[in-house]
């Protein structure tokens, strides 16, 4: 018999099968009380042996096992959905979905959009079941009206555990306004209570007011019980609610939301990011000592939480107690490996912000060993960094991808200038040889990377879209030059040490050769503005970073050639230098003083007496030895500058002023 089309184009089933519109046939589609039975005893067998794995611990076999209990629920799931929706099953469609779901989120790591449409399609075969159509419906919708239309006792567990599972999937995804909809539907309230006060969280008071259905022994099983998912939810609404308002500079409202969220329910991790967070919030209210208290609580809390180690290091350091921030520092070092819980939907889960991904990114093994170096440095105690920067160089050393972060946020300068610090630190502990074998890995690795000649060109500019002072050179330089550029810094630098290395070691000739081949590659780079060809000790410092320091790194050249020429009796080629290094950097008193010694050492006593009555004027030096404000010289010429700053010698301090008063000059 031919069969007859329905109203949207489908085959009428024949009348051995009955429509699928029929009432009886949604109630009478699984065969009998038997399916469900089996399909509920497989349910609660899954369950079972996830709780008997799950009691062995975390660990990759608790993984394994909860893979196979998701492809196990699906294919159960399958066999269920693949039948008409009937009201009969629907209690034990809904809750093999949940453990599905529950399984397939935490797999995951995270909650994704395909799982919030498997939610959306059984709500839609709930409304079926009920003859009612949910076509066309978003997701809000279909949950106003599933809770609205449906009545069914029976259904009042399961849907309300899947609505806490919505919820979750909102929360992840930031929704709240979603996710407080939804539960002002689930508690049959449309807001809080018109004498509830106002600075009450809304979204919180109905997750705590929410009551879950009691579930009765013969219920399926699940796999995480919607009460620990309320608390679950709670807490991770209190702590998402709070990181934004700590990203929208709303401090005090992010404290107390964050002071909540410790009170609830959630793992050593969470609850040790919390107060992480509540000590990141203190301190920019102004209370470092507070601030130092949460993030103490948080590593008692969590031994592994890096980021509240890091935290309390960067304060610790603010306030100027080093000893305190290396000893978090080295704690920081000793990194383990976190094993997560075995809980499915967690914290973890459902809150992800910018303010999490940056309070919270990885602290690298290398980055850490880097800050115990530096720090250690700059506070003089240098046979810990010389220690630190040896272990660092030979984490370097085993593997470059492995060792270094590759995200443009990282701590870790790039490689030359970690072999530079600690040439540095070798020099300022008198490990002169290792230092020069340090320089020398530098100088091969660079052989290559430094063009014979480098023209670099600087645009006029007058504002707009550079970063330079209006009317001055632009930084528009291609990225190519600009790394040739570095690369010229860092060979000039490792010649500059490996001079004052031979300096200290009393090799006056190998080092005058050093103090040489560092000019010379300096003398590789060309600036060229719109108006002439500048070689780089005659360009403003200000016309790009990398200026100020090929600047620097000459005089120091010049100067310690200088003084190794006066070590061998040549004075006039010291006095060459001395002056060399005064036209680059006019008024700097290392080499006004240097000079000064030349000259009255040469009987060139009125020229010296001038240069005295100069440099004691009181004029401020064009640049001098101190760093100009945010623009710190490189760490790793620490050491340079300490050896230039050689005061004048008494005994030519003494016959200046009896010349001066002789002569009547003295004033």
């Amino acid at each position: 018999m031919a069969q007859r089309l329905h109203p949207r184009g489908r085959a009428r089933p024949t009348e051995r099968s009955r429509p699928r519109g029929s009432k009886r046939a949604r109630r009478d589609a699984p065969s009998g009380a038997g399916c469900l039975r089996a399909w509920a005893e497989e349910n609660d067998g899954l369950v079972s042996g996830w709780r008997a794995s799950r009691s062995s611990g975390p660990g990759r076999a608790a993984q394994q096992a909860a893979r196979r209990c998701r492809l196990a629920f699906d294919s159960l799931l399958r066999k269920i959905q693949g039948l008409p929706a009937a009201l009969p099953s629907l209690s034990l469609e809904l809750t093999v979905l949940y453990n599905s779901l529950l399984f397939a989120v935490s797999e995951s790591d995270g909650l994704v959009e395909g799982e919030a449409e498997r939610i959306s399609h059984g709500l839609i075969r709930v409304l079926e079941a009920c003859g009612v159509s949910g076509q066309d419906l978003s997701t809000e919708e279909l949950w106003q009206k599933v809770l609205q239309d449906v009545t069914m006792e029976e259904l009042c567990v399961p849907l309300h555990r899947l609505g806490a599972l919505q919820g979750a999937v909102w929360l992840a995804a930031n929704c709240l306004g979603s996710v407080t909809g939804l539960f002002r539907l689930l508690s049959d309230t449309k807001g809080l209570e018109p004498s509830a006060p106002q600075e009450e969280n809304e979204l919180l008071a109905l997750l705590q007011s929410w009551s879950v259905p009691v579930e009765e022994d013969t219920s399926p099983l699940v796999v995480q019980s919607t009460k620990e998912l309320k608390e679950t939810l709670w807490t991770s609404a209190a702590f998402l609610q709070g990181l934004q308002g700590l990203e929208a500079g709303n401090l005090p409202a992010a404290l107390s939301l964050l002071q909540a969220a410790a009170t609830g329910f959630c793992s050593k991790r969470i609850l040790a990011q919390i107060y992480t967070c509540i000590g990141c919030c203190s301190q920019r209210m102004g209370k470092p000592q507070t601030a130092l208290q949460h993030l103490k609580r948080a590593v008692q809390v969590d031994s592994q939480c890096l980021s509240a180690l890091s935290h309390a290091a960067s304060l610790y350091h603010q306030l100027g107690e080093t000893d305190a921030e290396l000893e978090a520092l080295t704690l920081l070092y000793k990194e383990a490996v976190y094993i997560d819980p075995c809980m499915l939907i967690r914290t973890e889960l459902l809150v992800h912000t910018p303010a999490l991904a940056s309070l919270f990114s990885r602290c690298h093994p290398s980055e850490v060993k880097y800050q115990l170096a530096q720090r250690c440095l700059q506070a003089g105690r240098v046979g810990e960094a010389v220690e630190h920067y040896l272990d660092l160089l030979a984490l370097l050393q085993e593997g470059l991808q492995h060792q270094v972060p590759l995200h443009g946020r990282s701590a870790l300068p790039r490689i030359p200038e970690v072999f530079l610090e600690a040439a540095s630190a070798l020099e300022q502990l008198e490990r002169y040889r290792d230092a020069i074998a340090v320089c020398e890995e530098i100088i091969t690795r660079t052989d290559d990377l430094i063009p014979e000649t480098l023209r670099i060109e600087l645009n006029s500019s007058t504002g707009g879209d550079t970063p330079g002072r209006a009317g001055s050179p632009s930084l528009g330089i291609p990225p190519q030059q600009r790394e040739s550029l570095r690369c010229i810094v860092w060979r000039a630098a490792a010649y500059l040490h490996q001079g004052q290395a031979r300096s200290r070691l009393g090799e006056s000739k190998e080092a005058i050769t050093q103090f040489t081949r560092c000019l010379h590659v300096l003398l590789r780079v060309q600036l060229v503005s719109a108006a002439s060809i500048q070689s780089s000790e005659e360009t403003p410092a200000d016309a790009l970073p990398e200026a100020k320091v090929l600047q620097k790194i000459r005089l120091l050249a010049l100067l310690g050639r200088g003084s190794q020429f006066q070590e061998l009796g040549r004075d006039k080629e010291a006095l060459m230098n001395f002056q060399h290094g005064l036209q680059v950097c006019p008024g700097d008193p290392a080499a006004t003083s240097h000079l000064l010694q030349v000259l009255w050492k040469l009987n060139r006593r009125q020229e010296a007496a001038a240069l005295w009555q100069k440099l004691h004027a009181g004029a401020a030096p064009a640049d001098s030895q101190q760093e100009a404000p945010g623009r710190p010289y490189p760490l790793y010429l620490a050491s340079c500058l300490q050896h230039v700053n050689v005061p004048c010698d008494e005994a030519v301090v003494k016959n200046m002023q009896d010349y001066l008063r002789t002569s009547g000059q003295d004033q």
